[in-house]
C-alpha cells in the first residue's frame, strides 16, 4: 500500500466506501494576534483580580475595573484607535502598603463678576460655574462637586477653606499620574479667570506603592499575547515582565509577544530607567514631565495603533502612526528633536507632536548593550521581533501541519507516491518555498542567500530528529531617507 492513511485500516472486509479527510495540505491561516492590557483596578471594580477578561468597550471597562481606574481610562483610548480587535484584560489590585497621591489647588480672592472657571484633569475639562461675589471657598466647594460627579476621572476631590485637594483613587505612584492645569486653550479660545480669582498649583504628593507582577505573568499560563501593554512605570513589575517574556520567546514555550509600556520623566531619568532593562522585548515609550496627556491614555493609544499596523503587516515601520484622541501638547510640553535623539539612542522610544495631533516616531525597545556590556542594535526596533514572532509561528504552523504525524528517513529512500515519509530534502525545499512566500509578503528578503546558507540535516544520535538552520534576512524599514540638496547657480 502506497497511501499512508490516518484512520482507515490495511484490512477491512466490510464493503464498500470507506473516506477520510486530511487537513494537512491545506492550511492557509496565520494565528490570531491578540492584546493583553495588564493595569490596577480599584475596589468598586466587579472583574476579579489575575483573571484575564475580554473587553468590548470602555463602559465595560468601568464597571469592570471601576470609573476612572488606570484600566478604565486606558480601554478607552485602546478602543478609539481599535474598535474591533481581540482585547484581554488583567487587573490587579494596588500595592496594599500604597499611598494615594494628592493636589492641591489653591482659589483666591472673590469673583467681581460671573464667569467660568476652566479646570483641566489631564485633557479632560470641568467646567465650574463662579457667580459674582462668589469668594475662594465657594469656588473651590463648586469645583469639588464638579471633578466628583465626572466619574471617569482618575482622582477625587475635597475643598477646605479655598483649598481644593485632588486625591487619587488608585494607591501607587501610577496611580497619581495625571496634571492639573487651568484655562488649558488660553484667552483665544474663550477661557480666562472670572475677574478677582486667582488660582495656584501646590507641590502635593506623588503617591507611593510598586506592584509585583509575577502572579499575574504566571495567570496567562500557555495563552499567546503579541501585544502586552504594561501599565506601571516601577523597575519592579518591569523586572518581572522581562523574566516572563524570556520565558514565553523559549523554544518550548514559543508564545512571542511585546510589552509596551510608558513613563513620565525628564531625558535622563528615561534613559536611565530604560539602561537597566536592557529588555528586547520591552519598548518604554517616554512622556515629557509637563505634558498633560495622561500616561495610561497615552499607552492605551499608543498600543491600539501598533496592534492595527502590526496585524496587517508586522515588518511596516510604526512611525508616523497618529494616536486617535490624543491631543498634542503645547510646544514647551514636547521633548525637542536633540532630546529625542538622546532618548532613542538610550533605548527609549519616542512622539513626534503636531498641532495635527501626537504620533508615534520610533518604538525602539530598551535593549542597546549585549550580555558582554557591548553595544548591540539586533533587537534595536520592536518590528524587528514582531517580524521574527511572525515568521517563526508561520512556520510552525505550515510544518506541524503538514508534517505533524509523518515518518523521517533518509535522502535517496526509496517510498511510494502517497507514504507519509519525509527527508531532510523535503523539508529543505518546504522551507525554501515558505521562504518564497514570506519574501512575496515583504517579510524578508534575498533568497538566493537564504537557499544558500540554509541547513537541513537529520541528526547524528538521533534518528528522529532533524536539525534546521534557518537565516533569514528580516525586511528592513525605512527609517532615514538622507539627501544632499547639492545647488547651482548655473550648469
Amino acid at each position: 500500500m502506497a497511501v499512508s492513511f490516518n484512520s482507515i485500516p490495511a484490512k477491512v472486509l466490510t464493503p464498500f466506501f470507506y473516506a477520510e479527510v486530511d487537513n494537512s495540505q491545506a492550511n492557509t491561516t496565520s494565528e490570531s494576534m491578540q492584546t493583553l492590557l495588564i493595569g490596577p483596578k480599584l475596589a468598586a471594580g466587579t472583574a476579579a483580580v489575575l483573571e484575564v477578561v475580554p473587553v468590548s468597550s470602555a463602559e465595560d471597562a468601568a464597571d469592570l475595573f471601576g470609573a476612572g481606574s488606570v484600566l478604565h481610562r486606558a480601554v478607552a483610548a485602546y478602543r478609539d484607535g481599535d474598535s474591533s480587535g481581540m482585547l484581554y484584560v488583567l487587573p490587579v489590585n494596588d500595592p496594599e502598603a500604597g499611598v494615594a497621591g494628592a493636589k492641591p489647588v489653591t482659589i483666591s480672592g472673590t469673583a467681581t463678576e460671573a464667569g467660568t472657571l476652566s479646570l483641566y484633569i489631564g485633557e479632560e475639562l470641568v467646567q465650574v460655574p463662579v457667580a459674582a461675589q462668589d469668594n475662594a471657598a465657594a469656588i473651590a466647594t463648586a469645583a469639588a462637586a464638579a471633578v466628583n460627579a465626572d466619574t471617569s476621572l482618575p482622582c477625587t476631590a475635597a475643598a477646605a477653606e479655598g483649598v481644593l485637594t485632588l486625591t487619587a483613587k488608585h494607591k501607587s505612584l501610577v496611580g497619581a499620574d495625571f496634571a492639573v492645569n487651568v484655562n488649558l486653550l488660553g484667552k483665544t479660545n474663550g477661557q480666562t479667570l472670572p475677574a478677582g480669582v486667582g488660582v495656584s498649583f501646590g507641590e502635593g504628593t506623588s503617591g507611593a506603592g510598586v506592584y509585583d507582577l509575577e502572579p499575574a505573568f504566571k495567570a496567562l499560563k500557555d495563552e499567546p499575547y503579541e501585544f502586552i501593554g504594561l501599565f506601571f512605570d516601577d523597575a519592579t513589575a518591569w523586572n518581572a515582565a522581562k523574566s516572563a517574556m524570556a520565558a514565553r520567546w523559549d523554544y518550548a514555550a514559543q508564545l512571542y509577544g511585546h510589552c509596551y509600556t510608558a513613563k513620565r520623566g525628564t531625558v535622563d531619568a528615561l534613559v536611565t530607567a530604560a539602561k537597566a532593562q536592557n529588555d528586547p522585548h520591552l519598548t518604554l515609550f517616554g512622556v515629557s514631565e509637563t505634558d498633560p496627556n495622561g500616561v495610561a491614555e497615552r499607552l492605551g493609544a499608543t498600543i491600539a495603533q501598533v496592534a492595527v499596523s502590526i496585524r496587517a503587516d508586522p515588518a511596516r515601520p510604526l512611525q508616523t502612526l497618529v494616536l486617535t484622541g490624543i491631543p498634542a501638547p503645547r510646544q514647551s510640553d514636547r521633548f525637542e528633536r536633540d532630546e529625542r535623539e538622546m532618548l532613542l539612542t538610550g533605548g527609549v522610544a519616542t512622539y513626534t507632536d503636531t498641532s495635527s495631533g501626537t504620533q508615534i516616531e520610533r518604538a525602539v525597545t530598551t535593549y542597546t548593550k549585549n550580555a558582554q556590556g557591548a553595544a548591540d542594535n539586533s533587537y534595536q526596533d520592536s518590528e524587528t521581533l514582531h517580524t521574527l514572532g511572525y515568521v517563526l509561528r508561520f512556520l510552525r504552523s505550515r510544518l506541524t501541519s503538514k508534517y505533524g504525524r509523518h515518518k523521517l528517513a533518509s535522502d535517496g529512500t526509496s517510498f511510494g507516491e502517497g507514504q507519509a515519509v519525509v527527508t531532510p530534502k523535503i523539508i529543505r525545499s518546504e522551507l525554501i518555498a515558505a521562504y518564497s512566500e514570506l519574501e512575496t509578503a515583504g517579510l524578508v528578503e534575498n533568497t538566493a542567500l537564504f537557499k544558500k546558507y540554509l541547513v537541513v540535516e537529520r541528526d547524528a544520535t538521533d534518528p528522529n530528529r532533524i536539525n534546521v538552520l534557518f537565516p533569514p534576512d528580516l525586511v528592513n524599514q525605512l527609517r532615514i531617507l538622507a539627501v544632499l540638496a547639492q545647488f547651482r547657480l548655473q550648469y
